[in-house]
């Protein structure tokens, strides 16, 4: 006989075939557990943004969560919009601080133009006055003309409002005060600019304090809008898992399907074998079960109190997922929790004595079961 047409050479060809898809399946279920893994990489990012945002609701005073509603209620209507609104009240509050700025400065000019600002325009000169001890009694020397550089700066070391402004100026004075003696010219003239100071820093306060109101409520307002921004982001992220793990649960099932339909045909022992091992489940293990005896006969009725099963009459793919399902379980579930108190009968016509039918209690509709294990392991 021609080797290359005889049967050794179909066995050959056969088996290779054999080869080949079951590379192809492997290589599908690598896919899927890639695509798995960079999926339950984001589930972590959502699962902890969410836990870090009920841990901030937690600590939110019930009254005030009420409220905190109805403003995400209205700020989510107008979300859009606010964002829009976002770059021109910045612009507006920066146009605002430059004013304060303008008339700080203005202050600021009327007390150096005063006729005892002469000592304070300049750095201290520690070395030719033979102050050795300055810096250890200032911590932090401050002149006018180091305010008016800093006023003028544009490469962002420059004063960011009002009150750092105002607290440089302050500092000069104390400065003054703190190392020359009550009795000092320099004491004295430092004194009295300061309180002039202060004077004209008080008409000014008004404007400042009410700026920095509305600063902080359009800063809360920013914030909300950020937290809105990233719930809608998880929100939306939330639902493209969900929808890819339907859709890889989907493609999974097909998977186990193919394989299942290409696995050997169970023998009369191994039938015999899986209905007294479904006996030995749980009494939710035993539901789970009739559940994909449903789920592959629909002319299969799990209703009433008793059920009965016909093992020799289920298809093959029943019968593997089954035996899969069974072996599953067993290896999990301890050994002293057996189906105590439900009475559930797989029939089989090889063991004409066994009972017929076993009582069960149904606890809950049949439904596609989904929370099967998915293994990459193929069926032996």
């Amino acid at each position: 006989m021609d080797e290359e047409n005889g049967p050794f050479h179909d066995t050959l060809v056969v088996g290779s075939q054999v080869n080949i898809e079951v590379e192809s399946l492997n290589r599908r279920v690598d896919e899927i557990c890639v695509e798995v893994d960079e999926l339950e990489q984001k589930l972590n990012g959502v699962e902890q943004f969410y836990s870090a945002s009920n841990t901030k609701q937690s600590n939110t005073p019930r009254g005030n969560s009420i409220v905190k509603e109805k403003d995400r209620e209205k700020s989510l209507g107008n979300f859009k919009k606010r964002q829009q609104d976002a770059a021109n009240r910045e612009a507006a509050a920066a146009k605002r601080m430059q004013e304060l700025m303008r008339q700080l400065g203005t202050i600021i000019r009327q007390i150096t133009q005063h006729k005892w600002a002469g000592p304070f325009m300049q750095p201290v000169d520690v070395v030719g006055l033979g102050l050795h001890d300055y810096y250890q009694v200032i911590e932090k020397p401050m002149d006018f003309s180091t305010i008016k550089s800093k006023m003028e700066a544009k490469d962002g070391t420059g004063y960011k409002n009002v009150r750092e402004l105002s607290a440089d100026v302050r500092l000069i004075f104390k400065n003054a005060i703190k190392y020359n003696e009550e009795r000092d010219d320099v004491h004295v003239m430092a004194k009295t600019l300061l309180d002039k100071f202060e004077t004209k820093w008080l008409l000014l306060l008004p404007k400042v304090d009410e700026e920095e109101k509305r600063l902080k409520e359009e800063e809360a307002d920013l914030q909300l809008d950020i937290q809105f921004a990233q719930e809608a982001a998880h929100a939306k992220m939330a639902r493209q898992l969900c929808f890819k793990l339907d859709k890889i649960d989907m493609h999974l099932e097909e998977l186990r399907d193919t394989v299942l339909q290409k696995c050997r045909k169970i023998s009369t022992e191994e039938k015999k074998r899986l209905g007294s091992a479904i006996a030995r489940l749980s009494p939710e293990d035993i539901n789970k079960a009739l559940e994909i005896i449903a789920q592959n006969d629909p002319n299969f009725q799990a209703i009433g109190e008793t059920v009965e099963v016909d093992i020799d009459t289920q298809s093959e793919l029943t019968l593997w997922k089954l035996k899969l399902f069974v072996k599953d379980k067993l290896q999990t579930q301890p050994k002293s929790s057996p189906s105590t108190g439900v009475k559930n009968e797989i029939k089989n016509e090889n063991n004409p004595n066994g009972n017929n039918k076993r009582k069960r209690e149904i606890c809950c509709a049949l439904a596609k079961n989904t929370s099967q294990k998915k293994s990459k392991k193929l069926p032996d």
